[in-house]
Order: C-alpha cells, then sequence, then structure tokens
C-alpha cells in the first residue's frame, strides 16, 4: 500500500517503486489510517534509480490524472499498421484527475479515524486501568508501525501499519526529476536476471519483445541501455519505432507503450521472460510539480515536508520523497551503492583513457623532436647545396660590390671573434669552466636527489599510516597479554580451590 494525494481510479497490476513518477492507470484502495487519503499501487518508477523494487512506503506512483487512449494501439497490435499515427485523446479528469482532490469522507473512513483515536488515547478493552498500561502499548505499536490495537471486546483491532502518520520510521530523500518526454518512448523493464545474462541475450531478448508486440513488421524494437541494479536485478531501457507506409518513421508513446504493456495476458507473457516491474519513462509539468510539492504525502508532517523543500540541494533537477521503514531505507541505500560502484567503474575507464593518451602524447613529443632535428639537419644540407650551386653559377664572373661589401662584414666579424679581449676569450673562458665542472664531476661522483613536495606529503601520510597502526597492534597485544593473566589467574583459583576440596 503506497501513499498518494486522492482519489484515483484505475487498475495497474504492478506495484510502484522508490519514487515513481510515470504515467500510468492506478488502482485505489482506502489507506489504512491516512485522515481520508487513498492509497495507490503503480506499475511505473522514476528513472530506474530509485525505481527498483516494491515500495510499500509513500511512493509518488501516480499518473496525475491523465490517462491517454491511442486509436492505433487497441486493434492495430496485432492486426492493422500497429500503433498508427493517429492522434492521442488526452481524458483529463476534473483537478488533475481526482489525484490531488480532496478524498470523500466516508463512514468508513470516520470510523477508522475513531477506533485508531480510541485505540491510542482511550481503550475500553479491560475497564479498569489496565487500559492505560494497553493505550501505552498501542502508541508503541504506532511509533514502531506495525501490530494490532485492541481497545473493545465488540470492535475489530486497528491495525497499524508503516503508513499511520504516527510511524516515527520516516525520512525525506531526494530524487532526481525525470526529464524524459513521452515522444522519446523510453520504457525500462526490470529483469530479475543478472547483467551478464541479458546482454549475451540481448538479440533474443529483442525477438520476444518483437513478439509481444504482435510481430507486426512495422515495429522495431530497439534498446537504449542496460543497467545493473541491487538483489541481482537488470534494468533495461527500449524504445519502439514505427515506420508508416508512405515511408516515415516515428517512435511510439511511452505511455502508450506502456498501458500496451500492462495488459493482462501481454503482462503475462512478460513476466515469463523475467519481467518484474515496467516504467514509463515520462517527464512531469511544472505544474504538476508544483501540486505535488505544495501537498504533503498523507501521514508526512507538513511542517517536515516543508523543511524538505528548504533544504533541496537543486530544486530545479531534485524533489522529496518520503521514505517508510528499514526496507525503503537499505532499498535506496542499495541503488546508491549500486550507482557508486558505476560511477567508480567509469572513473577507472576515464583514468584508464587518461593514461594512455598521456603515453600517446609522450609519443608523440618525442616524434616531435625528432622531426626537428631532422628538419635542422635537412635545412643545413639544402643550405650546402645552395652554396655550391650559386659558386658555380657565379664561376667565372667578377666580384660584384654587393658580394665585396659582404666580405668586408664577415672579415670585420672574424677579426672581432678572434681579438683577445673579445668574444674569443669570453669563449675560451667559458670552454675552461666547463672542462673543470666535467673534471670535478668525474672524480665527485655525488648525486643529489630532490623529492617532490607532494610526494614528500604521501610518504609523511603513509608512515604515519604505518605508525598508527603498529600502535593499535601494540594496544592489542597488550589486551590479550592481561586476558591471559585474568585466564591463568582464574585457573590458580580453580586449581587451588579443588586441592582444598580434596584435602
Amino acid at each position: 500500500m503506497a501513499f498518494s494525494f486522492g482519489s484515483t481510479a484505475g487498475t495497474a497490476a504492478n506495484q510502484g517503486t522508490g519514487f515513481s513518477l510515470g504515467t500510468f492507470t492506478p488502482k485505489t484502495t482506502a489507506s489504512g489510517f491516512g485522515f481520508g487519503a487513498a492509497t495507490t499501487t503503480a506499475s511505473t518508477g522514476f528513472g530506474g534509480l530509485f525505481g527498483a523494487a516494491q515500495n510499500k512506503g509513500f511512493g509518488f506512483n501516480t499518473g496525475f490524472g491523465a490517462t491517454a487512449t491511442n486509436t492505433g494501439l487497441g486493434a492495430g497490435l496485432g492486426t492493422g499498421l500497429g500503433f498508427g499515427f493517429n492522434t492521442q485523446q488526452q481524458q483529463q479528469q476534473s483537478g488533475l484527475g481526482g489525484l490531488f482532490s480532496q478524498p470523500v469522507q466516508n463512514n468508513a473512513q470516520s470510523n477508522h479515524l475513531i477506533n485508531t483515536a480510541s485505540a491510542l488515547s482511550a481503550p475500553t478493552l479491560l475497564g479498569d486501568e489496565r487500559d492505560a498500561i494497553l493505550a501505552k502499548w498501542n502508541q508503541l505499536q504506532a511509533f514502531w508501525g506495525t501490530g494490532k490495537g485492541y481497545f473493545h471486546n465488540n470492535i475489530p483491532p486497528v491495525e497499524f501499519t508503516q503508513e499511520n502518520p504516527f510511524c516515527r520510521f520516516k525520512a525525506v530523500g531526494f530524487s532526481c526529476i525525470p526529464n524524459n518526454k513521452d515522444e522519446d518512448g523510453l520504457v525500462a523493464f526490470v529483469f530479475n536476471k543478472k547483467e551478464s545474462d541479458l546482454r549475451a541475450q540481448q538479440q533474443q531478448l529483442v525477438e520476444s519483445l518483437h513478439k509481444v508486440l504482435g510481430g507486426n513488421q512495422t515495429l522495431t524494437v530497439n534498446v537504449e541501455g542496460v543497467k545493473t541494479m541491487p538483489d541481482d536485478q537488470t534494468e533495461v531501457v527500449i524504445y519502439v519505432v514505427e515506420r508508416s507506409p508512405n515511408g516515415t518513421s516515428r517512435r511510439v508513446p511511452a505511455t502508450t507503450l506502456h498501458n500496451y504493456f500492462e495488459q493482462a495476458n501481454v503482462k503475462a507473457n512478460l513476466q515469463q521472460l523475467g519481467v518484474t516491474l515496467i516504467m514509463a519513462r515520462t517527464e512531469l509539468s511544472p505544474a504538476q510539480i508544483k501540486q505535488l510539492l505544495q501537498n504533503p504525502p498523507a501521514g508526512v508532517d507538513p511542517i517536515i515536508w516543508e523543511q524538505a523543500k528548504v533544504d533541496n540541494p537543486d530544486p530545479e533537477k531534485l524533489i522529496p520523497v518520503p521514505m517508510v521503514g528499514f526496507k525503503e531505507l537499505l532499498r535506496r541505500l542499495k541503488v546508491q551503492d549500486q550507482m557508486t560502484k558505476q560511477h567508480q567503474s567509469r572513473l577507472d575507464i576515464i583514468s584508464e583513457d587518461i593514461s594512455e593518451l598521456q603515453k600517446n602524447q609522450a609519443t608523440t613529443m618525442a616524434k616531435i623532436a625528432q622531426y626537428k632535428r631532422k628538419l635542422m639537419e635537412l635545412s643545413h644540407r639544402v643550405l650546402q647545396v645552395l652554396i655550391k650551386q650559386e659558386i658555380q653559377r657565379k664561376s667565372g664572373f667578377a666580384i660584384q660590390a654587393e658580394e665585396e661589401q659582404l666580405r668586408v662584414q664577415l672579415d670585420t666579424i672574424q677579426s672581432e671573434l678572434n681579438a683577445p679581449t673579445q668574444f674569443k676569450g669570453r669563449l675560451n673562458e667559458l670552454m675552461s669552466q666547463i672542462r673543470m665542472q666535467n673534471h670535478f664531476g668525474a672524480v665527485r661522483s655525488e648525486e643529489k636527489y630532490y623529492v617532490d613536495g607532494d610526494l614528500l606529503r604521501e610518504i609523511k601520510q603513509h608512515l604515519k599510516q604505518q605508525q598508527e597502526g603498529l600502535s593499535h597492534l601494540i594496544g592489542i597485544i597488550k589486551d590479550d597479554l592481561e586476558d591471559i593473566k585474568l585466564i591463568e589467574h582464574g585457573l590458580n583459583d580453580n586449581i587451588h580451590i579443588r586441592g582444598g576440596m580434596f584435602s
């Protein structure tokens, strides 16, 4: 049983999970203690991240009042053009399908409220002071969310569930708001199989789903993604493309496809394939999100709900989700752990790609340096060829004025270089210093090493952890020695006592 915000009508053969916000036709029953709120079981989930298992708690498993019918779907999957390029007729109930309207207070609900209040405050089962103890026991059961509250001899006891507003094991988390459009046609299946098994049989799975759709040749089943889920389950997201006789194609809307899969005979075939849950990936309109946030779920304190909205780290992408009971908390923990493993595996892949790119970069840099040296060598060879060619071309000609000026300039540069006090002296001094450094380097084979600061901090941190580990091990050994001394002392006392008894 899951909490909802009003009365809904319809049927659904599968329960939603976690924060289920897809489009579907729900089934409504009266809640155990909901102050007139109806409860809903749904067949769609939120995105797959928090929609992998059955939710016995609140679960916003609502279609928000919109039920879609398609004139081409009912008769086309097995007989005609499949889903057909026909217009969907949206049948909108008043007040978003009555989902967010106030539930009608009937006699059964009123009696349930009165009985619950009597069980928690003034039971008259025994007629003495023990009724006060019974009231406290009923309150404890209501806080825990389980058990039966006896309060009168002639009236059946009240059944306490975790959905009652007095249950203390409640919290509010946050889930991503779905951003897939209905036109994308994404429908998620949760299989009770491992990911490796499904990937090995992916082609057979696509063919089986095509048979479920009636084997229509105008329909093509495509797999959008496969994702591992907790408890050896796997989520497979698909979409169906329909081709028209004139050559155009389109994706079948998610709500239309989901409604078809929810039919009793079709769902039975899917269950034989291992499907445990079917979810339509559809986004919510701003009006639906606003209405959802304005009305806290049944059984949740409005103050806590308002505080959850204030604490929302990203209101544009996240939405508050009530969590009831430890099972729901455990499920979300498993999903979070699974997502953490997926993120870590993705980071490992990215790290390997970066390492490979770094190796390629080093190889490329080495090749670039090699090509630069080769280019310099080729440039010198070309220059030598040009010099020889120019000499041959000028052979037999008199020296021109420009060449004479160039010769004078070269002679001047040569004389400056050969002058003892100019560049030649400095070059000789530098050459002598280089020889001395090489000589001292050969005599002193001392080498200095420098450790990078980050590496030094890592070494210090590692040594500190080793020291802490040794200290912890020494403490354990000391405790064990004290325990051994106590055992020896006890054994000695027993020996003395037995010796005194036999003496």
